[in-house]
């Protein structure tokens, strides 16, 4: 307690957690302190700190284990989804193990990188994010703005993401132990395509089309052609699943229809039998936590076995920590925390439009090709195990799909990646916050050193019975990396108060390097069964280089409160960075920030109904230099060229010494409340965020020989509003009701580009002054041709001035071609969530959905579906809307096989989804129970992840990535898990 005199006749008196009263002094005085329950708020790990949430300049949101704990997750990205304003995720892949991308407040560069920095237990790390048990993480802070992290310099200039992990706790030995058993599924809807009379259907009829508007042939002669060839056009008799028609039989002359009473001996589904609806997960974690006033410890070890709903693919995880704590003297601290993970991940490594990525093939195959061999009345044909033998199309399947299938490739191909990963974090405090330091107290001296040293094995094996590397007999390639990277800094703090001045000062000096090892190897003609490379007679490749990067820092931070009132931020940070040329290595940092509390003011203490009300306002500004390039400066050799026998090289990259830091201004003002007793609590914040001087590639005339060189050009601004409304409608003894509303709106401009340049156009994006980063650019669909069934695009000319005249429509597809059109972007116009949890007694339940409003996905894979370029690819069911004949009004044009046409809006989708996240039930056993068994608590519940996604597109994932397209990629998957936690 505090008390002294404002005056002869008032008493000041002051305590921690409660509010500070002066009051008339008057005899036998009795003082009842009224709680200042915001000073006993949530505390945040911060940069080089912790800070009171109500206190903070900065804007920061706090994910707690809790939130975590309640989702099957196996890296912990695919964990910030919803839990805050302000992060825009991706899905992510669907393979086990794989991580999201994430984005915080807009795209804060073009080419550099628009990754968050991510900080475990105080330290930058690089270990991989898949290593770390979501189950050891104790809470996650997103620092979002330059006042909460501009104190990470470059690194932090895209926002950093704080994980802490769990440490031990005054008292006796805690031992828990969870563990979870889950099913997972396919978490999308699966593209709605043609059964396969639909696909003879269309198959016929684009022959026919084929004939009639590409060679001239009258109608009547299309129609009996395409009925004659149809046979040889879809693989012959052997896959001709109607055993009652040959296949020119099978179209109904007078109708031009499939004959009514075609009977199918086979109907094998690639992707079904590919996919697995109950791939089984189970996880299960130890921990053991306690101490005493001087020494504290948590240790813990963790296995993680998740099976992919992609048959063969999957992911393992061992993972141990120990996080030790001590207070050697009243003056001295030490801490180490320590962790250790293996992890094995097996996985398809095809991608792409590869026949051999079965997310390409087995989805939009031709429904007609078998899983397994079939004579010639359409049933299996066994192998001497008596088992079905699987169709690799040898006997003339026809187009790229010969020797091949799925499952078979699934099976004999194998690729596999194993990690070890080692992080140490550890720490020397000296000083203290005792009285009996003197004029020394509050004074600390810090020294921390972190290392995060990763080593990688991936193997890829083609095997040499079947596909592109049976005549080489077989492929191994292997790969190996080592990365090793180490931080160390030294921290001066101050912490003092007088009276109601409170002052805290840090200065600080921080060395990190980074070094990257690579090296990779690979043999043909192999040794079936043993998958090692000295066996192998030919070399295939042979490969190694070496990467570091460096940077030095010194810091420095300023933070006052007066009577925990009126709060003022400063910080300062210096970096240098082996990225750009000595004399542009150096760049300054810094931000300001303050923070009012009003409720804190003498006028609102009679307005009751608000217990908390604060005004926030910071600016600062961060650099980026991480353009992907560690040399970014640098005029760089490609020396893999060899002459002969001598040694060869050619230039990859040209010099430019200028090339410097790219920085973020970031401007944030925010609103924070607690009202009615906690009923409501709001956050509301606006942002403007500009980047200038973004590290692009200078674009170059390709005559030159290079596309470009690495500069300095260019402005770029997201701004936007993010709010977060918390309600607590029922609160009472036994039952607690809780409701979230998030929401955040963001807005990308691209103010200024090369001066030769202003826009830079990449396939179907445009990215150009006055428009959003990654505008898509393509022709604009003008409907179907009644007559013709053609499709039919707006074209325009232009004048010596390059303005657009003579708009008009025309089914010229090259006109078009250079006709294109500005037509939105990926970024939503409002994303967020909603979320709420509800206990009753020793009941629990937890809700989250997210959402998404506006926005555009360009997608590919229902573009190909809708355009087929080969017969032996199936059709999505919206091509039978197709037209048919002259005088048909519709939206599809024409069907046709390898048709010529141009990329369109018409494939460009709505990308706004509504995604049921997560449902958890839980139920905590009454505590007498426990007392009869001697255990603390225990707690068992049952969840599911990815419950349902609601979209515009059956199929199309629209949170695939931050562009606004899709690709043929691992689909995300649906998880049902029941679990139980013991304490003890």
């Amino acid at each position: 307690m505090y008390l002294y005199c404002s005056s002869a006749k008032t008493l000041v008196i002051s305590f921690v957690g409660m509010r500070t009263q002066e009051l008339a002094i008057k005899p036998n005085m009795k003082v009842l302190l009224k709680s200042d329950s915001e000073l006993l708020d949530e505390v945040m790990v911060v940069a080089y700190g912790t800070a009171k949430k109500s206190s903070f300049t900065g804007s920061a949101s706090t994910i707690d284990s809790k939130k975590l704990a309640s989702r099957p997750i196996t890296n912990v990205t695919k964990g910030l989804e919803g839990q805050t304003t302000g992060v825009l995720t991706t899905s992510g892949s669907g393979q086990p193990g794989e991580s999201s991308s994430v984005v915080i407040r807009g795209f804060g560069s073009i080419n550099a990188s628009k990754n968050p920095l991510y900080v475990v237990d105080g330290i930058p790390f690089d270990g991989s994010l898949s290593s770390i048990n979501p189950s050891d993480i104790e809470t996650m802070t997103i620092l979002k703005d330059a006042s909460a992290g501009a104190l990470y310099g470059a690194r932090g200039a895209n926002g950093v993401v704080m994980i802490t992990t769990k440490k031990g706790k005054e008292g006796k030995t805690q031992v828990n132990l969870r563990s979870t058993v889950g099913w997972a599924s396919r978490a999308i809807k699966e593209y709605d395509m043609l059964d396969q009379k639909e696909f003879v259907q269309l198959s016929y009829e684009a022959l026919r089309n084929g004939y009639v508007f590409e060679n001239g042939y009258s109608w009547a002669n299309a129609e009996s052609t395409a009925r004659e060839r149809l046979g040889a056009t879809l693989g012959g008799e052997r896959y001709n699943p109607f055993k009652n028609y040959a296949w020119n039989e099978i179209i109904n002359p007078e109708t031009g229809q499939v004959q009514a009473d075609a009977q199918s001996a086979w109907n094998e589904s690639w992707m079904d039998a590919l996919q697995k609806n109950d791939a089984f997960r189970h996880e299960h974690q130890l921990s053991l936590s306690g101490g005493n006033e001087k020494t504290k410890y948590m240790f813990s070890l963790g296995y993680l076995n998740e099976d992919g709903i992609l048959t063969s693919t999957g992911f393992q995880r061992y993972n141990a920590r120990a996080n030790v704590s001590s207070t050697v003297t009243d003056w001295f601290t030490a801490n180490l925390n320590t962790s250790l993970a293996h992890s094995l991940q097996n996985f398809s490594d095809y991608s792409g439009s590869s026949v051999s990525n079965v997310w390409y093939s087995a989805q939009f195959v031709s429904p007609l090709f078998p899983m397994y061999m079939k004579d010639l009345e359409g049933k299996n044909i066994l192998g001497e195990d008596g088992r079905p033998q699987l169709d690799y199309g040898e006997n003339g399947r026809p187009g790229s799909y010969n020797d091949y299938n799925p499952l078979g490739g699934l099976l004999d191909d194998k690729s596999d990646v194993k990690n070890d990963v080692a992080s140490v974090r550890t720490g020397l405090t000296f000083g203290s916050d005792s009285d009996n330091f003197g004029i020394f107290k509050g004074l600390k001296l810090a020294l921390n050193f972190g290392v995060d040293y990763r080593n990688q094995l991936q193997k890829a094996y083609m095997n040499m019975h079947h596909g592109n590397q049976a005549t080489a007999g077989g492929l191994l390639m292997k790969y190996n990396t080592r990365m090793q990277s180490y931080t160390f800094n030294q921290l001066l703090t101050w912490n003092r108060s007088f009276g109601m001045h409170n002052f805290d000062l840090l200065a600080g000096h921080e060395f990190y390097a980074y070094k990257y090892e690579y090296m990779n190897a690979g043999k043909t003609n192999l040794v079936d069964g043993i998958l090692e490379l000295r066996p192998g007679t030919t070399l295939y490749s042979a490969d190694s280089y070496t990467n570091n990067y460096r940077i030095e820092s010194w810091l420095g931070r300023f933070n006052y409160n007066y009577d925990e009132k009126y709060y003022f931020s400063a910080s300062l940070r210096t970096d240098g960075s082996s990225r750009f040329y000595k004399d542009n290595r150096w760049g300054t940092f810094w931000s300001l920030g303050g923070n009012w509390r009003i409720s804190r003011e003498a006028f609102m203490e009679d307005v009751e109904w608000v217990k908390n009300l604060s005004l926030k306002v910071s600016y600062g500004e961060q650099g980026n230099d991480n353009i992907g390039s560690l040399y970014a400066w640098q005029s760089l050799y490609d020396l893999s060229w060899a002459n002969a026998s001598q040694i060869g090289g050619m230039v990859s990259s040209l010099e430019n010494k200028n090339v410097s830091w790219e920085k973020n201004g970031n401007f944030n003002v925010g609103v924070e409340a607690s009202l009615f007793d906690d009923f409501i609590n709001l956050s509301v914040e606006y942002f403007n965020r500009k980047t200038k001087n973004m590290l692009l590639s200078y674009p170059m005339a390709t005559s030159t020989g290079f596309n470009g060189y690495n500069a300095n050009v260019g402005d770029m601004r997201n701004s936007g509003v993010e709010a977060e409304i918390k309600i607590s409608p029922i609160r009472t003894n036994d039952v607690k009701w809780n409701i979230t509303l998030m929401g955040s709106h963001v807005k990308n401009k691209v103010l200024k580009l090369t001066g030769e340049t202003p826009e830079i156009i990449s396939g179907i994006y445009s990215t150009k002054e006055g428009s959003p980063i990654n505008t898509f650019y393509m022709a604009k669909s003008a409907g179907v041709d009644p007559a013709t069934g053609a499709q039919l695009y707006w074209v325009y000319d232009k004048d010596e001035h390059g303005n657009i005249v003579n708009e008009r429509i025309s089914s010229d597809y090259t006109k078009a071609a250079n006709s294109k059109y500005y037509q939105g972007n990926r970024i939503p116009d409002l994303y967020g969530s909603i979320a709420t949890d509800l206990s009753w007694k020793g009941f629990d339940l937890n809700i989250l959905t997210t959402y998404s409003i506006g926005g555009k996905v360009f997608d590919g894979l229902y573009q190909g579906s809708m355009n087929n370029m080969y017969y032996n690819a199936n059709w999505n069911k919206h091509a039978l809307r197709r037209w048919q004949k002259p005088g048909d009004v519709t939206d599809v044009p024409r069907i046709e096989v390898g048709g010529k046409s141009t990329t369109t809006n018409r494939f460009l989708v709505d990308a706004s989804y509504f995604s049921i996240k997560n449902i958890t039930l839980g139920y905590t056993l009454p505590k007498a129970w426990m007392n009869k068994v001697k255990l603390n608590s225990v707690r068992i519940f049952t969840s599911v992840d990815n419950l349902a996604l609601f979209t515009h597109l059956d199929g199309m994932d629209p949170q695939y990535n931050f562009s606004g397209q899709t690709d043929y990629a691992y689909s995300p998957n649906k998880t049902w898990s029941v679990g139980f936690d013991i304490n003890f």
